[in-house]
């Protein structure tokens, strides 16, 4: 694909068509012109390239000099950027407030446990912290590795302690146990020693009584977690884990 090609391609992504994105360039490569002109340089018929600068006008991509034969100027690179990125943003608004006004409605259907998969470690780190961000009453938070700790865990941790709510770090790793030793608010606690030799093993984030995730490390994601929220079987899981004495949230 040329570098045009790929210019257009991204320009119908922010919203313009094939012919207004190829007008477009066709302008900027000739500084202005006629119809005539951008339709020679372009495979955008002559007879088009009328209502295609009528539409970029509209959007505020183009200026139209009252001439004859009618000559036509693209805005600026730095202009016409502004004026798609705010166009851009409305459109975006505009979509997701929709959603946002759809999403709780019943559907009639029968409600139904909701567990759910999610892959790699960027997106397992957001759900954990989406749903520890979450939690009024405790936190526990276990894992093996350091790694599996980022800096926006921490900060979560902290702040979600600083707001009153208890705060459990559960691990065997002197450098987790050291990395929150400082946090006011936050208890580190030591597992039982039975799972030594588990090296699949990745994090548990229990948020309150009815929110839970559990990871596992391997295969291509290089981190794969199921978690539930508001469930009875968040609640269940979240009660025989305790019963087994992995983690100790007290």
């Amino acid at each position: 694909m040329s570098d045009e090609n790929a210019a257009v391609d991204a320009f119908e992504t922010l919203g313009l068509t094939s012919y207004e994105a190829k007008v477009f360039i066709a302008l900027h490569r000739l500084g202005a012109g006629t119809a005539r002109d951008v339709a020679e340089v372009t495979d955008v018929p002559r007879s088009q390239v009328y209502s295609v600068a009528e539409s970029l006008e509209s959007k505020g991509l183009l200026e139209v000099q009252q001439s004859n034969p009618i000559r036509y100027r693209p805005v600026s690179v730095d202009t016409a950027r502004e004026t798609l990125r705010n166009q851009f943003e409305r459109e975006q608004d505009r979509a997701f407030e929709y959603v946002e006004t759809v999403k709780n409605e019943p559907s009639g259907e029968e409600t139904q446990e909701d567990i759910w998969t999610v892959r790699g470690r960027d997106r397992v780190t957001d759900r954990i912290i989406e749903l520890v961000s979450k939690a009024d009453d405790r936190i526990i938070f276990g894992t093996r590795l350091s790694e599996l700790v980022t800096d926006s865990i921490e900060r979560t941790l902290s702040e979600r302690a600083a707001a009153g709510v208890s705060v459990v770090i559960v691990s065997r790793t002197p450098a987790i146990h050291e990395r929150f030793a400082d946090h006011e608010g936050i208890v580190v606690d030591t597992p039982p020693s039975h799972r030594d030799d588990d090296q699949r093993s990745g994090r548990i984030a229990v948020a309150d009584d009815d929110s839970i995730l559990l990871s596992v490390l391997g295969g291509e994601s290089g981190e794969t977690a199921i978690w539930s929220s508001e469930s009875v079987f968040a609640s269940v899981l979240i009660q025989l884990i305790e019963a087994s004495d992995e983690v100790r949230g007290d």
